[in-house]
């Protein structure tokens, strides 16, 4: 038998807060004050008021209390992390599949909180992203925008189904009908007219060759007035949303005002804007410190596979699994946007797609993304040089590629002769042994 050095802990005053919607329990342990080597500990059980979370933080300070580590509950963490943050504590947010109650310990909210605190002052867990102050207002109000996006887009698709409801075929004629052109007509047949040839006039620019389609599309032979008065109520609300997203819009560029200069940089990547642009900054920040590498951030996106493996074989479907669903959200509008594009990531798109299902090419293609974002905040003067649309043409060998098309061409029951040819004269060359 010999002696063993106990690993140190990762903090000697630590705090552990098990989060409810009403109230908190709150263990702290620190060195004991008779026994060396020993630990102590007290627990208390405070409201989530913001006095009772001030009365905490003075009973942490007043206990020398360093570190304090909670669970992600739903949204009822916030006031507490922010609060304490606010008082100068050093607060740690752990995933709540990472902390749940182990078999055969007792599942209470003071247990609960004596675990937590046993998980912060060893470092157990590592701890999850919360972005700082500025970067959570800018969040507030992108999520915001985006669910507004959302819900305009839901009243878009019931408009839809009214005027199929109404026998009116007229989104199979016109491609957007919120456009200039569709959103013509939807008024006049709010106002009253019913003649499907004045409704087809309304046509503009490039529907203007269409009338006749319209004009049968058009035919308001089972559209009621009920119909109608639906129809308004709902483009009164999409006109709405529409203004409450352009306010937004309005105040978040100039919440992003601190950070135009990484804006900028991603809005270079093929297939970025500046709307999306600003999600992404809301969401993963604009700084990859927290980040070590670009892996780092494409893990905790959850755009990458997932690999179970025991026994030497695989496990399950290896997903990606749930991640941030607002990062989730730009980057999908982002690859979909660069996968139409002339650009590396349209051709590395492309070349997936052949051997792939759509949607794991588009997370293969997120993936890079990510990775370009990862560059480009890791530095301020970095900058996006695209590799071209012709980039993994000209590092694939010139022979196997010929190689591949005669037997696509042998394949297909062709027979084929390869002659090499100058390509800046066209003349046939010698063949070589």
């Amino acid at each position: 038998m010999h002696e063993v050095e106990d690993e140190p802990l990762f903090a000697e005053r630590v705090a552990g807060i098990d989060i409810a919607k009403a109230g908190i329990e709150v263990t702290i342990r620190v060195p004991s004050d008779t026994r060396p080597g020993r630990r102590q500990q007290e627990t208390r059980s405070f409201a989530t008021t913001c006095r009772q979370l001030l009365a905490l933080a003075d009973w942490l300070r007043a206990w020398g209390v360093t570190k304090a580590g909670m669970e992600a509950t739903g949204d009822y963490w916030k006031p507490v992390y922010f609060v304490l943050e606010s008082q100068g504590l050093d607060c740690e947010l752990y995933h709540a599949a990472q902390v749940k109650a182990l078999p055969g310990r007792p599942k209470t909210d003071r247990a609960d909180s004596v675990w937590l605190a046993r998980i912060t002052e060893r470092g157990s867990l590592p701890s999850s992203f919360v972005p700082p102050g500025p970067i959570r207002a800018l969040r507030t109000h992108t999520r915001y925008r985006r669910h507004l996006t959302q819900a305009r887009t839901a009243e878009k698709q019931r408009v839809e189904k009214l005027l199929e409801d109404g026998h009116l075929k007229l989104s199979s004629v016109i491609s957007d009908i919120h456009g200039v052109s569709g959103r013509a007509m939807l008024e006049a047949i709010i106002t009253g007219e019913r003649n499907p040839k004045v409704l087809a006039q309304l046509a503009r620019g490039t529907m203007r060759g269409k009338i006749a389609q319209l004009e049968e599309a058009l035919d308001c032979s089972f559209l009621t007035q009920e119909h109608a008065g639906v129809l308004k109520m709902m483009l009164s609300l999409i006109d709405y949303h529409t203004t409450q997203i352009d306010e937004l819009t309005t105040k978040i560029e100039v919440l992003a005002e601190p950070w135009l200069h990484q804006i900028g940089q991603l809005d270079a990547v093929h297939g970025t804007g500046r709307i999306s642009a600003q999600d992404v900054i809301a969401e993963i920040g604009a700084g990859m410190s927290v980040f070590p590498t670009p892996a780092h951030l494409v893990s905790w996106a959850r755009w990458c596979p997932q690999v179970a493996q025991s026994g030497g074989k695989r496990k399950g479907s290896n997903a990606s699994g749930r991640g941030n669903p607002y990062l989730s959200a730009a980057l999908g509008e982002i690859t979909i946007s660069a996968s139409r594009t002339p650009s590396f990531l349209g051709a590395k798109y492309r070349r997936l797609v052949k051997r792939m299902p759509k949607k794991k090419a588009l997370v293969a293609t997120g993936n890079s993304v990510l990775t370009i974002f990862h560059a480009l905040l890791s530095g301020p003067d970095a900058s996006c040089h695209d590799l071209g649309a012709d980039y993994y043409e000209q590092r694939m060998n010139i022979r196997r590629q010929a190689r591949n098309h005669v037997r696509g061409l042998e394949r297909l029951g062709y027979h084929v002769a390869i002659e090499a040819i100058n390509p800046d004269t066209g003349e046939l060359l010698p063949a070589t042994a």
